[in-house]
């Protein structure tokens, strides 16, 4: 299965007619230009999972850095992913690869 079709399945198996009100994904651009991910996984069972932040710089336009940590709050859980403008993918597919592992 394709990562897309993967992250719209992660997520409708999280929806339980509570926690897409209070979580879920949030995708952005960034201004340097670039990508912002945002997936909650605050009540899922990759909760208390660890994961091992990724910095990766191959130049000014291709990188990622994923992290997970709380949002402002301090409330939910979230895998934070940034990167380039064209690491999007690679972002998405960190955060699969991690929930698979």
């Amino acid at each position: 299965m394709g990562t897309l079709k993967w992250i719209q399945q992660w997520y409708f198996e999280q929806c339980d007619d509570d926690w897409e009100h209070q979580f879920g994904i949030c995708i952005e651009t960034l201004d340097n230009p670039g990508w912002s991910v945002k997936i909650s996984i605050e009540n899922t069972d990759v909760k208390d999972k660890t994961f091992e932040n990724i910095n990766i710089e191959r130049n000014e336009t291709y990188w990622i850095h994923c992290k997970i940590d709380y949002d402002k709050e301090g409330n939910d859980s979230q895998f934070f992913g940034n990167g380039g403008p064209m690491n999007l993918g690679e972002i998405l597919d960190t955060f699969k690869l991690w929930v698979e592992k």
